[in-house]
């Protein structure tokens, strides 16, 4: 019987908390998923970037200036786009699949532009410096299920995540979790991402 998978995914990065998270992944010798801010992206970061890749975690697009861009016009979506994933693609030579839209807002509009496939996750608002290292374990144990995607956050000072998955990571694979990249989620599950209707993954079964 295959262990059940679950994707570890971190928005608003790179920033000075994402080495903190890598380490935690490297100690148990586990993946995630990034979602980059491209406006985060510059020469220190980027080294940050070349790590996560190079131990087999997934960077994905998250935007370029982390706003609304369901108020967006087209050239306005796609210039948020395109200047992440090539920034993405400089660094580490593979394009993004997968898109989170900032604040999960979106418009048809949106959809009918960006043509990566667009992903949610399962949060506990963790972006919340009240919300406690122990809530946030609450939270996450309570939503993990196989196949679901765990929507985090490595953004600057959030400490209490890393502390988090310092914590629950070794209760998960204790209780049969396997976590993967959000393509290797889709992969395993034998479940092709669609990018052509207007979808937005939180658990891919």
């Amino acid at each position: 019987m295959e262990n059940k998978l679950i994707a570890f995914t971190f928005d608003d990065g790179p920033s000075v908390t994402t080495p903190g998270v890598l380490d935690i992944l490297e100690k148990y010798n586990v993946t995630g998923t990034f979602f980059l801010v491209g406006e985060n992206i510059n020469d220190q970061t980027a080294e940050i970037v070349k790590r996560a890749f190079s131990i087999g975690c997934e960077i994905e697009n998250h935007s370029y200036s982390h706003s609304d861009m369901s108020k967006m016009s087209n050239d306005e979506i796609l210039r948020e786009i395109d200047l992440t994933s090539r920034k993405i693609f400089d660094i580490t030579g593979t394009a993004p699949r997968f898109f989170r839209p900032p604040y999960i807002a979106l418009s048809d509009n949106l959809y009918e532009q960006v043509k990566l496939t667009f992903i949610c996750g399962k949060g506990v608002d963790d972006w919340d410096e009240r919300v406690s290292v122990s809530q946030r374990i609450d939270g996450i144990l309570s939503f993990a299920e196989d196949g679901v995607i765990a929507l985090l956050h490595d953004m600057e000072g959030n400490d209490a995540t890393v502390k988090t998955l310092e914590e629950v990571i070794p209760v998960l694979l204790d209780r049969g979790f396997e976590l993967v990249t959000v393509s290797q989620l889709f992969e395993r599950k034998r479940i092709e991402p669609n990018v052509n209707e207007k979808i937005i993954y939180s658990i891919v079964n």
